[in-house]
């Protein structure tokens, strides 16, 4: 124990003050809170009304390219426009030599052009993938 100047003992404080912590916590989670609806977002398309089955297994994030109204070709949740057919050619093979079992999809606007949603999934096929699905939305009832 330490003693002090004037001879009394000083006793030692073995508890921590979580006072400090808690402020760094409630502030990080008001970033997060403000954040993660920013980072989540991607093109907007509007998807034609389909009565489809979903997906078997929802847990697993599929690799999309997004054809939007004005037939330009996004992959997954990027907002930038791909460069180039190859591109998604190049990003599609890597993908699927990693996860040979992941899903591919095409998200095209229901006001795209046909062309420009065929070419998609034939951009898919080249890179190899045996299966390409289509992504929709249930009708309203």
């Amino acid at each position: 124990m330490a003693v002090s100047r004037y001879g009394r003992k000083k006793r030692l404080m073995g508890e921590i003050n979580v006072v400090p912590y808690i402020d760094v916590m409630l502030v990080l989670l008001i970033i997060f809170m403000v954040t993660a609806p920013l980072l989540s977002t991607g093109v907007t398309v509007d998807l034609p009304d389909a009565d489809a089955k979903p997906m078997e297994n929802p847990d697993e994030e599929p690799f999309v390219v997004t054809v939007d109204a004005d037939g330009r070709f996004y992959v997954n949740d990027d907002e930038e426009e791909v460069a180039s057919d190859r591109e998604i050619e190049i990003k599609a093979r890597a993908v699927l030599e990693r996860n040979p079992k992941l899903p591919f999809m095409v998200r095209g606007d229901g006001d795209a052009s046909y062309q420009y949603v065929v070419q998609a999934m034939v951009l898919l096929q080249r890179a190899g993938v045996k299966s390409v699905g289509l992504i929709t939305e249930p009708p309203e009832s």
